[in-house]
């Protein structure tokens, strides 16, 4: 194959999307990037059952509630997060101001591909690590409770 044959073969591969590449906006606090957001799930609990004049000899399995897990957030800490800081200081005040979040994955454009909405999140864990191998930087882990997740 020449070169520009094999230009034109790798333009039109699909490529995998970063998984690196996050936006998180949150109602009434901002926008946050980051590299890594976990917990994009939904689950619900099993409930078996039997009618006890039932010939079959098995349960049936039907889907019940829906369990929310929790939201873990991973980003650069930069200057300007006074918004998040606050958010999370009135969880201590014990004033729980619950937001809606959106979470969108990004092309390398800045588009969003796939986007996530978490609904009534409130700020459950705050964590700021200082990492070391020759540069010294934040990071910061962010949990987030809420009540459900859903694919927009």
């Amino acid at each position: 194959m020449t070169d520009n044959e094999l230009t034109q073969r790798a333009d039109t591969q699909a490529w995998p999307l970063p998984s690196f590449y996050f936006k998180v906006s949150i109602s009434n606090v901002g926008d946050i990037s980051c590299s890594e957001v976990s917990g994009l799930e939904t689950e619900y609990e099993e409930i078996t059952y039997r009618a006890g004049d039932s010939p079959v000899f098995t349960k049936l399995k039907m889907p019940g509630l829906r369990k929310a897990g929790d939201l873990t957030i991973k980003q650069g800490i930069s200057k300007d997060d006074k918004a998040v800081l606050d958010w999370v200081d009135q969880v201590k005040q014990n004033i729980i101001q619950r937001e809606t979040m959106t979470v969108s994955l990004l092309d390398e454009s800045g588009n969003p591909v796939q986007t996530w909405e978490a609904v009534n999140a409130w700020p459950k864990k705050l964590t700021r690590e200082e990492k070391t191998d020759g540069i010294a930087y934040s990071f910061e882990t962010l949990v987030i409770a809420h009540e459900g997740v859903y694919v927009k």
